[in-house]
């Protein structure tokens, strides 16, 4: 089954406030068909909080229909670069949308951006200031004090044509000089006291228009403006920017634009033991606590693709958690839970020994194999069976096995019996140490009349997987686990580098599997039975298998207090 397939996890969009607004322009007749747009900045990877915006703007285009536009927002070419912009297509393209022919760059604007300032200054709407950064700040007041007006405010809008002018053209040095709206410098909404539009970058190189611009445009303005121009209907934003829409309806109002789209914010995705924030995920990366933007403890999108996560779990996460005003944390099981529901339907069982400890059956023929039938699925026969050899000896996983067992234990013990799963039941007569007193084998004996049945007069309760000696294939397993050993990573003031769980990936070499996965290819996904669901990494090959852990079978962190 390909990614962009629908699973067994793929629900029906519910209802929402968002819905509702768009069902009722659609009755209305205000709008034939609806447009939105998704507006990443190409300055990371996307994270599962992006993945949520994802899901909510393209599919609110399938459902209704209409369309969603794929816009780069471009306005900052310090931390913004090619590889970006590619990792941002892949991983939607990845979630399964496509947008068509419908990408775009806020820097496909900067000209019409650049005019609709102008129009501003015409009009006395916007003014060029000479306050730098600090005294802006200070110009600017407090939540609960007022603004005050920058000298510059009320320039001559022939002063400020021709000073802008000068700006574009490079004459005045980085800080020297900003473009400022002319709007309310006691507004006790801070965000309308004369905000930045413009401000100058020299010596950048922008990826899309190169060393074309040294003036570049605010996120705030760029965007109504870029709405508009695109004809988006709906302009869908989290939380953090509904105290920016008086200023998105002020630029909209104020400007000869072909349409008036309407700004509409939902909850971001706040997610336990992980960090969301950009800023604090390339700290992550460039200061090598991961490897990489797609480590698989990262929650980046391409990071949960390498540890296996499914496009249709992470769809169906989106639509579990659903579109609402409040925010809220989402517990980290919730995701996990709907990945171990994606794979336990689609997933293919495989035998792995983690930590192989060597099983001598004494009593069977030393020249014969043969082979066992095993169910690819247990739930699902239409996914086929595949043969494994059976012979004289065997691994099973040392915790398998305990000289002392606790109370409880259903497994192998010395005189006691297990089953093999698909295969016999044995029971350990030896056990075998070096000379440091470690357990290096078990010598058993197999009741040759349990192929298939249970034994008679007895009931054997444990059931163990293993892999046989003569064909077991060696394999690297890394064994991740959540980045944070604890909730909130960084609350209370903590340096969220000091909550990073030191056992968030424990790579084990040497372990053993069973020879049907030396078929696998990077991105198969298995369930290792009695472990959990693993996927084979990008660095494995035939002669180096590399498998990483996607979860446990089940939640091993609701009981630990971290």
């Amino acid at each position: 089954m390909s990614d962009t397939q629908n699973s067994a996890l793929a629900a029906p969009g519910k209802t929402n406030f968002i819905r509702q607004i768009i069902e009722q322009d659609l009755a209305s007749g205000k709008h034939a068909r609806i447009l939105t747009r998704f507006p990443p900045e190409p300055n990371g990877y996307l994270h599962i909080g992006h993945a949520k915006s994802i899901v909510l703007n393209f599919g609110l285009a399938l459902d209704y229909p209409g369309h969603c536009n794929l816009r780069f927002d471009d306005t900052n070419p310090l931390k913004e670069n090619l590889e970006f912009v590619a990792a941002i297509e892949a991983d939607v393209r990845w979630l399964g949308y496509d947008w068509g022919e419908r990408t775009f760059f806020a820097s496909d604007y900067f000209q019409q951006l650049h005019d609709f300032a102008v129009d501003l200054i015409r009009k006395g709407l916007a003014y060029v200031c000479d306050l730098d950064a600090e005294q802006t700040r200070a110009y600017r007041g407090t939540l609960t004090e007022p603004g005050q007006d920058s000298p510059y405010r009320d320039r001559p809008i022939a002063e400020n044509l021709d000073l802008f002018a000068r700006m574009r053209a490079g004459e005045f040095p980085d800080g020297a000089r900003t473009l400022r709206a002319k709007i309310d410098m006691a507004s006790p909404n801070i965000n309308l006291r004369d905000p930045v539009l413009y401000r100058i970058k020299h010596g950048v190189t922008h990826h899309q228009t190169g060393s074309q611009w040294c003036l570049y445009p605010m996120y705030d303005y760029t965007h109504p403006i870029s709405d508009a121009l695109e004809g988006i209907t709906h302009s869908l934003c989290t939380l953090e920017f509904e105290d920016h829409r008086p200023l998105y309806d002020w630029v909209i109002d104020n400007l000869d634009l072909p349409c008036k789209p309407r700004q509409i914010e939902f909850s971001r995705l706040n997610l336990e033991y992980t960090v969301m924030s950009k800023r604090l995920l390339t700290q992550l990366v460039g200061e090598g606590h991961v490897e990489g933007w797609d480590d698989p403890r990262l929650p980046t999108l391409a990071g949960l693709r390498r540890r296996g996560y499914t496009p249709a779990a992470i769809r169906a996460f989106c639509d579990r958690i659903g579109i609402t005003k409040s925010d809220n944390l989402v517990e980290m099981s919730l995701l996990e839970n709907t990945i171990r529901e994606d794979l336990d339907a689609t997933s293919d069982r495989r035998l792995a020994v983690l930590h192989p400890l060597k099983v001598v059956i004494e009593d069977y023929p030393a020249e014969r194999e043969e082979s066992i039938e095993l169910a690819n699925h247990p739930k699902d026969a239409a996914r086929g069976v595949r043969a494994l050899g059976f012979g004289p000896e065997l691994y099973i996983d040392r915790a398998d096995f305990a000289e002392d067992p606790p109370k409880g234990f259903k497994r192998l013990v010395p005189g006691g019996e297990v089953r093999l799963r698909g295969a016999y039941v044995i029971r350990c007569d030896q056990v075998i140490k070096d000379a440091a007193g470690e357990i290096v084998e078990l010598r058993c004996r197999h009741d040759a009349a349990t192929l298939g049945r249970n034994p008679e007069g007895r009931k054997v309760k444990g059931v163990i997987h293993w892999v046989p000696a003569a064909s077991a294939v060696t394999a690297e397993v890394r064994l991740y686990d959540r980045l944070f050993a604890v909730p909130h990573p960084g609350a209370a003031g903590r340096d969220f580098l000091n909550d990073i769980n030191p056992d968030s990936l424990r790579t084990l070499t040497g372990c053993l599997v069973e020879p049907a996965l030396l078929a696998a290819a990077p991105g198969d996904r298995f369930q290792f039975e009695r472990e959990g669901y693993f996927v084979v990494d990008r660095d494995s090959r035939r002669d180096r298998l590399v498998f990483n852990r996607t979860v446990g079978l089940r939640d091993t962190w609701t009981s630990q207090s971290h």
